[in-house]
């Protein structure tokens, strides 16, 4: 039998944390191997517990949730970060996902729905509420559209990739920052390079930088 999954709730609500651990406790693979009111008491156990996944809300007292996805994944770049919350605006979603948040759950979620997407993240699966999966299509159609006519033919996660790469970063890197295999970034570049028709990755690093495509973080 594997290992259980192991879960922090971070909440300021004590009868949230006590309802999610409760539901999470009736699955046997999941383990939730602790609890904290605000960031600055869970850093110190994330750095402590490595846990494969925390629950994080938003609107903490003290650091934010955005700020807290932050160090979390300096301090433990192999945890999840799954936002549960109340919260679906923009000033919210963005930020948290920029942050290092895997995932983005509402408090309205069903209890199984809980458990797989937890179970989803330790597999390095985004899950997104269906209203956040709006606001982010909505996004990356508004981006599109931002682009330098260049690079209209690239998807979001190639664009992900070629930002990456245009940055300095080795394939193991950009596999390691997007959650992607070596093998899978490969390809991505290579159908950047087909697209964009150039012959190596240096050229693709220049061309990014001449039209712009930095200017757009």
């Amino acid at each position: 039998m594997s290992e259980p999954i192991t879960i922090l709730i971070v909440d300021d609500h004590l009868i949230v944390r006590q309802g999610v651990r409760t539901l999470l406790d009736m699955h046997p693979d999941l383990q939730v191997v602790g609890e904290a009111e605000s960031a600055e008491v869970a850093l110190p156990l994330v750095e402590e517990l490595v846990p494969d996944v925390v629950l994080l809300d938003l609107i903490l007292p003290g650091m934010n949730g955005v700020e807290a996805t932050r160090q979390m994944k300096k301090i433990s770049p192999r945890t999840q970060i799954v936002v549960l919350t109340s919260y679906a605006e923009d000033e919210y979603i963005f930020p948290a996902l920029r942050a290092g948040a895997l995932s983005y759950l509402l408090k309205d979620i069903r209890p199984r729905g809980l458990a797989e997407s937890i179970r989803k993240a330790a597999r390095g699966e985004t899950v997104l509420h269906s209203n956040v999966a709006a606001r982010m299509i909505a996004e990356v159609r508004a981006a599109k559209r931002r682009l330098p006519p260049a690079f209209a033919e690239l998807t979001p996660r190639e664009l992900d990739v070629l930002h990456l790469l245009a940055e300095g970063y080795t394939n193991a890197s950009i596999a390691e920052k997007l959650v992607l295999s070596e093998k899978t970034v490969r390809g991505y570049i290579s159908n950047v390079l087909s697209k964009l028709h150039l012959e190596d990755r240096t050229q693709a690093a220049v061309f990014a930088w001449q039209q712009g495509l930095m200017e757009q973080d």
